[in-house]
């Protein structure tokens, strides 16, 4: 008995260095598992990563001969949050540029902007920000931009007393980034690519090669190809996902807050049960035909609905519930819990659950429509 199971676990490990062996030798394989997942990550890093701050794209039409509006204008152009472009000098050219979404709004200065009016010992002037339909919401935020300003401005010609105020407190914990949420995302897309779309190429292949058929010939198994698969792909999979928190982390500053360990778990887990779909269409389609559909009808749902490029919370509720119980969903969660929230494993059970469930169907399915050729 234990002679048996050395045996058949030794030819497992053979298969997985042969596997292993053909994925380094295949320049398209690598492609697609580790340099394609880094395109992704460099865009949506470039994205994320960036200055979140508000900035306006504006055009200031001064049409006010006073030192006050001039001083207004140059202040404004210094400004950080209002982006000034300097080239637009009237309304026409505002609108023209607002038509075609190039600036955000225009501030309109009247000539009566800054004026000592009769009886009056301090400037005064109301300024006009005029925003097309299609940026409305820049426009009332430019708005209320203008209006709290001028009240500091007010402060300093007329004393007023302010019975309700607000003051802000700095917190001494760090907050995370766009990008922290969104690397969770990729991570999952990069699972997809390694899972589903290795089997699916390599498997009709080997068959229209007819090396798989004259594997059934041997005492090979069934369960111990899945195994070696299982062995290889995860190894393969673990390299390519440090690849890209290398470069998150050096490039666009990633912070983790979970444990690496249980993360690394979590990952194998992962890539392990996604992979299994992998198997299942590769070891059921008999060419490319067949498997390159089939895949794609499996992958394109996952890929939009599980939170790969954008958060699930933004859609319908009805089609939350859907994207709850697909494979790639309770991975990217857990993932995204580990490494956002800091949470462990005993933490996000309902995911592991979930995943625990879909690796049974999942395999049960592809040990069934499994063929050799």
């Amino acid at each position: 008995m234990a002679n048996n199971l050395k045996r058949s676990l030794s030819t497992v490990l053979t298969f997985t260095r042969i596997d292993t062996k053909r994925f380094f030798r295949d320049k398209l394989a690598i492609f697609f598992v580790v340099i394609f997942p880094l395109i992704f990550l460099f865009v949506f890093g470039s994205l994320n990563s960036g200055n979140n701050d508000i900035s306006f794209d504006v055009a200031v039409i001064n049409e006010s001969e006073t030192s006050f509006a001039k001083d207004f204008v140059t202040n404004t152009e210094k400004s950080e949050v209002l982006k000034v472009n300097k080239e637009i000098s009237s309304l026409d050219q505002a609108k023209e540029k607002m038509s075609r979404s190039e600036i955000d709004a225009a501030i309109i200065l009247p000539k009566d902007f800054g004026e000592m009016k009769a009886g009056q010992t301090i400037p005064s002037g109301e300024a006009e920000v005029v925003y097309t339909q299609n940026n409305e919401q820049s426009g009332r935020a430019l708005g209320s931009i203008l209006d709290a300003q001028f009240k500091q401005l007010n402060g300093q010609f007329v004393s007023q007393e302010t019975p309700f105020s607000v003051k802000t407190e700095q917190l001494n914990e760090k907050s995370l980034t766009a990008f922290d949420y969104t690397f969770a995302g990729l991570l999952g897309f990069a699972i997809i690519g390694m899972g589903i779309f290795g089997p699916v190429n390599v498997f009709p292949e080997l068959k229209k090669m007819g090396v798989l058929r004259r594997l059934s010939t041997t005492p090979l198994r069934v369960w111990q190809y899945f195994l070696a698969e299982m062995i290889g792909q995860a190894l393969i999979g673990l390299l390519s996902i440090a690849v890209m928190f290398a470069v998150a982390m050096t490039v666009f500053k990633l912070q983790i807050v979970g444990n690496f360990f249980e993360l690394a778990i979590f990952l194998v887990l992962g890539i392990i049960t996604i992979l299994g779909i992998g198997l299942a269409i590769g070891g059921w389609a008999r060419n490319e035909r067949q498997a390159a559909p089939l895949s794609n009808i499996v992958v394109f749902p996952m890929m939009f609905l599980s939170g790969t490029f954008f958060p699930r919370y933004i859609m319908p509720e009805w089609l939350q519930s859907i994207s709850s119980i697909l494979p790639l969903t309770p991975i990217i969660d857990g993932i995204r819990l580990i490494t956002t929230e800091g949470k462990h494993l005993i933490d996000i059970l309902p995911q592991l659950g979930l995943i625990g469930i879909w690796l049974v169907v999942i395999y049960f399915i592809a040990f069934k429509v499994f063929r050799w050729e």
